[in-house]
């Protein structure tokens, strides 16, 4: 059974001074996807993310999340967490008060809204062994319950990244890695059904940006959320990705449908190729097809342990 579209975008078109960064573009994500965006610097990709999380405007067309158009929809409305390449930790505040400080920043209501009144009553029972479960729990008690989710909530997000036992160190003194971690941590602790992640991986060393590739994978896979990943990076995007949007000059170029066992296969399903692309269909093995456009050398460049299958797929092409 297909997923749900969670986010799709109909002929969306940017510009900055004049110039056409996204050219119409049509694309969906589906729950629980994860979805990376590839291409080289002014493809457009990070336009389109920012668009998505609401950082930027289209000029034209629609983006619609869960059915509705948000288009005018404030970041802070809309159900997603982004993740920015420099982390954008807070130097003042250790570890735990970074993660905290999405939630610390709500108003009352809006935590009571966001833990729901049933398991702030159950941690009530909890910190209150003698609560008399008939009486309306004061606002003191409320907020002492919420404070002790809070808790629960940046201790759960630090395993989740592995950094349990951080909690009081300051971020000034941690690795890249861990600030990245730190970074994860705090988008996830709210819960998001999007995360973007804009090259968060960029400014790692080769060692630690491919162990951190299976590391996000693997998160995605246990949060059960939909990620979308910008990079130029052709080997990261196959290594992690559902699905790669190969992007060029504003335009999808291809959409790969990214199999478990590595492959590659072209998606179908209500995807088409633009008119102006000359694509030749080439079989590599069963069940796998890889599309090259003309500009394929340009446009991807397919990783060391796919050159066999991308210089078989050339020379049946030249024949």
């Amino acid at each position: 059974m297909a997923k749900e579209k969670l986010i799709e975008l109909r002929n969306i078109v940017k510009s900055y001074d004049g110039e056409v960064v996204v050219d119409h573009m049509n694309l969906y994500v589906r729950e629980n996807e994860f979805i990376t965006l590839v291409g080289p610097s002014g493809c457009g990709k990070t336009t389109t993310l920012r668009m998505i999380g609401g950082f930027e405007k289209p000029d034209e067309g629609e983006i619609i999340m869960n059915g509705k158009v948000v288009n005018d929809l404030p970041p802070h409305k809309r159900p997603i967490n982004t993740v920015f390449q420099r982390y954008a930790l807070f130097p003042h505040l250790n570890v735990y008060g970074n993660v905290a400080f999405g939630l610390n920043n709500r108003s009352y209501q809006e935590l009571v809204d966001f833990y729901t009144s049933e398991v702030i009553t159950e941690k009530i029972k909890v910190l209150y062994p003698n609560f008399n479960t008939a009486k309306e729990p004061s606002r003191r008690q409320i907020r002492k319950a919420i404070n002790a989710l809070i808790d629960d909530s940046v201790r759960n997000a630090l395993k989740m990244v592995n950094l349990e036992g951080f909690e009081k160190r300051k971020v000034d003194s941690m690795s890249g890695g861990q600030m990245q971690r730190i970074a994860i941590a705090r988008a996830i602790i709210n819960r998001p059904k999007i995360l973007l992640l804009d090259e968060p991986l960029a400014a790692l060393d080769l060692k630690l940006r491919q162990n951190m590739q299976y590391e996000l994978k693997e998160m995605q896979r246990k949060l059960g959320i939909t990620f979308i990943f910008v990079t130029h990076d052709q080997e990261e995007a196959l290594t992690m990705s559902d699905t790669v949007v190969v992007m060029s000059k504003g335009v999808i170029q291809q959409i790969l449908s990214v199999k478990d066992g590595g492959g590659i296969k072209i998606t179908t399903e209500e995807y088409q190729t633009p008119k102006h692309n000359k694509i030749n269909k080439v079989g590599i093995e069963p069940d796998v097809t890889v599309d090259l456009p003309e500009d394929i050398d340009n446009v991807l460049n397919v990783p060391e342990d796919k050159d066999t299958q991308l210089n078989k797929a050339k020379e049946i092409v030249k024949k």
